[in-house]
């Protein structure tokens, strides 16, 4: 059974920066992963693109990262990465892994999710 893990979530004062990992674990040879993606929730509100790759050269960004977050992976260790620089009040959500042989993301696994906190 695959999995996501994310990691590095945290609490932040506005401006700082974060990087959050995601590692995929339990992948066989049956399945691939076409795209890879980050998304975040807040309490109430439905679940929304911040960053995603699908495999093939497209990258997606939602317009409020864009110039402020980056998306990248490392193929070797099956990671996916989001740096987030000069972060805002609003970036505070619960921020969730995706990936898996689909663009469409409910089709996919997801991670557990890892809070991040931008306060003073």
């Amino acid at each position: 059974q695959v999995q996501l893990m994310e990691s590095g979530g945290g609490l932040v004062p506005p401006g700082g920066s974060l990087r959050l990992s995601c590692a995929a674990s339990g992948l066989h040879g049956n399945f691939r992963i076409n795209a890879m993606g980050w998304y975040r929730q807040g309490e109430g509100k439905q679940r929304d693109l911040v960053a995603r790759m699908i495999f093939g050269g497209r990258t997606d960004y939602a317009d409020s990262v864009k110039g402020r977050f980056t998306i990248s992976k490392d193929d070797v260790k099956n990671l996916v990465y989001l740096q987030m620089n000069s972060l805002l009040p609003e970036d505070t959500d619960v921020y969730y892994c995706n990936a898996g042989p689909y663009v469409v993301p409910d089709m996919n696994t997801w991670g557990q999710g890892t809070q991040v906190t931008v306060s003073s």
